[in-house]
């Protein structure tokens, strides 16, 4: 964790690099999208793949994004990166105050107006700021499109349901002649 930051001094955050991205299983996820989807069960094999991935996302934040933000020096401040877990059942980072009371990116921005925060730490809490935006983009993507993509998988079961009630309506309704008798 020795890089430079953008005012030349040693970084204390180190963001997230191509590597850490390319040990998900994104590949799947990104084909995945354009496949002619020809029932529910692809559609929810898909969905099922995007939630896995936006699962991995939210678990490199935990391992990689959170412990380094949450060290020495920024564990000092009184604002630190938390996670939030929503009702939709994914989690986001976010800005929080000590006491729990206040979230949100205002606190980050007061945080860098102080003057009391050291201007040593200003390129790293930026370098947070943009992970934190985009792993909350990534996370926020692949859980809306798992949604939609249930949602579709629920749509072709009905038109499935409605399609076999007519056919096997026709064929149950088709007259039948009955057996001679002798």
């Amino acid at each position: 964790m020795t890089a430079a930051s953008l005012s030349g001094r040693p970084a204390r955050f180190v963001p997230l690099g191509q590597a850490d991205f390319q040990r998900l299983e994104h590949a799947g996820y990104l084909k995945g999208l354009l496949q002619p989807f020809k029932g529910k069960g692809s559609l929810e094999t898909w969905a099922n793949q995007c939630m896995a991935l936006r699962d991995e996302l939210i678990t490199l934040a935990q391992r990689q994004v959170l412990p380094q933000a949450r060290a020495y020096p920024f564990n000092l401040r009184d604002v630190q990166l938390a996670q939030q877990t929503t009702g939709a059942g994914t989690t986001f980072l976010r800005w929080r105050n000590l006491d729990r009371s206040t979230m949100g990116v205002a606190l980050w921005e007061s945080l860098l107006d102080r003057s009391a925060t050291p201007a040593s730490l200003i390129d790293d809490l930026y370098a947070i700021e943009l992970q934190r935006i985009a792993l909350n983009m990534q996370i926020s993507l692949t859980h809306s499109i798992a949604r939609v993509a249930l949602e579709c998988a629920n749509r072709m079961a009905q038109a499935e349901a409605t399609y076999l009630r007519r056919v096997h309506g026709h064929v149950t309704s088709i007259p039948t002649t009955p057996k001679e008798t002798p």
